[in-house]
């Protein structure tokens, strides 16, 4: 089973930026689309973005022009680069992994992203 762990969360002023990581914490199997989201105080959780093993990206509305995803395949990581930071992405961010063969969905515990003057 793997076990994806978080880095790079913090507090930001608006318009900063932050590099968020996520990595197994030990040699695991390959991902198909990895992901990251998010989840608000008091709202569901949303996606923010998705990558394919083959680097395709795609966006929701409110990340596209800001956040750049990518993915190192050989270390099965997936990186969230988050530029011009707004109050509004304050959230704890999620990454999310598609196991390439089971199609099981893996998650990691959280990083918190405060964005705040």
């Amino acid at each position: 089973q793997a076990q994806l762990e978080e880095s790079g969360g913090g507090l930001v002023q608006p318009g900063g930026s932050l590099r968020l990581s996520c990595a197994p914490s030990r040699p695991t199997f390959s991902f198909s689309t990895m992901a990251w989201y998010r989840q608000a105080p008091g709202k569901q959780r949303e996606l923010v973005a998705t990558i394919t093993t083959d680097g395709e990206s795609n966006y929701v509305d409110p990340a596209k022009g800001r956040f750049t995803i990518s993915r190192d395949n050989a270390k099965r990581a997936v990186y969230l680069q988050m530029n011009n930071l707004r109050p509004e992405d304050t959230a704890v961010y999620y990454c999310n992994a598609i196991g390439s063969i089971s199609g099981r969905h893996y998650w990691g515990q959280g990083t918190q992203v405060t964005v705040n003057s």
